[in-house]
């Protein structure tokens, strides 16, 4: 009796042991297919594969600071040929490495401030109108250089009696002072508002 007691008891004892390896084996198993399924349902991060262009746009910086540095010295005929090479920068550009985004904000700002520089430059001779015109542009290249970079530090300088007393700014490549539109009246008169960095 008792050998059949001890009998039932080592068998108890072997069948829970089967089972519990078996229990691991399916847990193991079950731990594998998880890890299988998470590896395999681990979202793909999105990979931009949009290249950003390189846009440099150093040349209508330049043309439009030239036709500011004209405007601070009265002199109308350089201020109207300025206008021109402001005009044809603006139309030489190429657009072609620009992204989508880029071509549309580009040409948003392009269409007006080409449209100020051909009548700057159409109007030799009145230099008021010109500088009505130069108000205008300055508020597009401000934007322009904002959104593209110059190449440059540059300083956004306002004259606060422009235009009645109703003010107006322009972009400059110094710190110091010269006024575009009281010119040699008040080369002075203005303060600097903004660095815009380089980028």
């Amino acid at each position: 009796m008792k050998n059949i007691i001890i009998g039932m008891a080592v068998s108890a004892i072997a069948f829970n042991a089967c089972n519990n390896s078996s229990n691991k084996s399916e847990d193991t198993q079950s731990i594998k297919t998880d890890s299988d399924t998470a590896t395999q349902t681990q979202p793909d991060f999105p990979v931009n594969t949009e290249v950003k262009a390189t846009v440099s746009i150093e040349e209508i910086v330049t043309a439009y600071l030239q036709l500011k540095n004209a405007f601070t010295k009265d002199n109308t005929n350089d201020v109207a040929t300025a206008g021109t090479t402001l005009e044809t920068a603006f139309k030489t550009f190429d657009k072609i490495t620009l992204t989508a985004e880029q071509k549309r904000k580009f040409e948003d700002l392009e269409d007006d401030a080409r449209e100020h520089a051909e009548h700057i430059g159409a109007n030799g001779g009145n230099i008021k109108h010109q500088r009505e015109h130069f108000e205008l542009l300055s508020k597009d290249m401000y934007d322009l250089v904002k959104a593209f970079g110059a190449g440059q530090v540059l300083y956004k300088d306002f004259c606060p009696m422009y235009n009645n007393n109703k003010g107006a700014f322009w972009i400059s490549e110094t710190k110091e002072i010269s006024n575009p539109y009281l010119g040699k009246e008040m080369p002075k008169c203005g303060i600097v508002k903004e660095e815009i960095k380089y980028k």
